[in-house]
């Protein structure tokens, strides 16, 4: 199995995770259910740990496929630097997680705080998780770059018509 390939089977799972986990959680703060907060808690370490795994594949990957037709380096370091974003902000994500989790089991009144503060940062992650996500599909799905192409092309005559 190479680099690249155990990049494509890993890079899911954070962005996924993340994503539910912050509808778990909303879902736990809502219905003030604790069960739930600690599950989405659970789900945002897991999503920091595949996190760093997709971050070590990365590199391999990018070597495998920076020379092939119809793939810019330009292309892989956007997503590249959209990875490592999302990655440090999972990793802070993951910690408060932690703290929160610990806080949550303890019955310790400062997870009410970590757990306004471990939503914010979900919110974050779930938006730097849908530019990396769509930065990696574009390196190989030429299809989505079309599109982005397209809908950039008719932004730039709608403002030059104004």
């Amino acid at each position: 199995m190479t680099d690249a390939h155990l990049h494509l089977l890993l890079n899911h799972f954070p962005i996924l995770g993340t994503i539910f986990g912050l509808g778990i959680l909303i879902a736990g703060m809502v219905l003030k259910n604790k069960s739930l907060k600690n599950t989405a808690y659970v789900l945002f370490v897991i999503s920091a740990i595949f996190g760093a795994f997709s971050m070590g594949t990365g590199e391999g990957a990018e070597e495998m496929v920076e020379d092939f037709p119809n793939i810019g380096k330009q292309i892989i370091n956007e997503h590249e630097e959209w990875a490592e974003k999302l990655a440090l902000l999972l990793y802070a994500l993951g910690t408060l997680s932690l703290l929160s989790l610990f806080f949550s089991i303890k019955k310790n009144n400062f997870e009410k705080y970590t757990a306004i503060i471990t939503l914010l940062l979900a919110i974050a992650a779930v938006f730097l998780a849908k530019e990396v996500g769509t930065s990696g599909g574009e390196i190989r799905h030429t299809e989505i770059r079309e599109q982005l192409l397209l809908k950039n092309n008719s932004k730039s005559l709608d403002d030059t018509v104004d």
